[in-house]
């Protein structure tokens, strides 16, 4: 089996360990991460959502660039002011 055989098959629920490993820079046993695991997770997570089509807000990076009008209103986000 090779690598692409491996995250094709490769269990929803590892993703998600392996995605949360990759955000939290350790493993869920509380062990740190080194970086080439960080980097041979993030490879996978990505080459996972990209095999599997995951919806585009739902991958790892996805910033929602909609204008704060063509989201509605009332979504609870007030602006902040800084008093001198």
């Amino acid at each position: 089996m090779n690598y692409q055989d491996l995250i094709e098959r490769l269990d929803p629920s590892v993703y998600q360990n392996l995605r949360r490993a990759v955000e939290l820079g350790k493993w869920p046993d509380g062990r740190t991460l080194t970086e080439q695991q960080r980097k041979t997770c993030m490879e996978a997570v990505l080459y996972y959502e990209r095999v599997h089509n995951l919806p585009e807000d739902q991958r790892v990076g996805y910033v929602d660039r909609r204008r704060h009008d063509e989201k509605g209103a009332g979504d609870g986000a007030d602006p902040i002011r800084i008093l001198n």
